[in-house]
């Protein structure tokens, strides 16, 4: 019974299988819609040794620092090479650290591997530090690091000079 009522099933598919034939004609434009998004999100930036830059930087795609960046630098990847020296703020969803770093990082995920030189505060939702790693700062875990930050910051040095009158009074 199983079995006739599993060739029942087929006839109405198949059938139904020819129908969808027409429609699958304009899927094959549809599948190279899908295969658009991963067009529309292009390589990583690369900021080559010999280039340095001053002022801000900002995109919703990948950079990658080789050289001088003095200012903050906003990104969904920053990858920051042996050679990169980036005086600044960084935030981004990801940080991986290979160079130097005079400033504060915010991030999702950072990580700092064996040649990283970070001098400033780390917020981050997860951290990695590998063996070799310097590292003189602070580090501080938050659920959302890319948007609270500025503000929380703020809020604790107003309350510190507050607090140091108290204590001498």
């Amino acid at each position: 019974m199983f079995s006739k009522s599993k060739i029942n099933e087929p006839g109405p598919k198949a059938a139904d299988a020819a129908k969808p034939a027409a429609p699958e004609t304009p899927a094959a434009p549809k599948s190279d819609f899908k295969a658009t998004p991963p067009k529309a999100k292009p390589p990583a930036s690369v900021l080559s040794s010999d280039l340095h830059i001053t002022g801000n930087m900002k995109t919703t795609g990948d950079i990658q620092v080789e050289g001088t960046v003095e200012g903050d630098i906003r990104a969904h990847l920053l990858t920051v090479g042996e050679t990169a020296t980036i005086k600044g703020e960084i935030v981004a969803d990801d940080v991986v650290i290979n160079g130097r770093i005079v400033g504060r990082v915010r991030g999702l995920k950072v990580r700092l591997t064996s040649t990283a030189r970070v001098e400033g505060d780390i917020i981050h939702k997860t951290i990695a530090i590998e063996s070799g790693a310097h590292f003189e700062g602070s580090v501080q875990r938050q659920d959302d690091p890319l948007t609270g930050g500025k503000g929380g910051g703020a809020k604790p040095a107003a309350a510190a000079p507050a607090a140091a009158p108290k204590a001498e009074g």
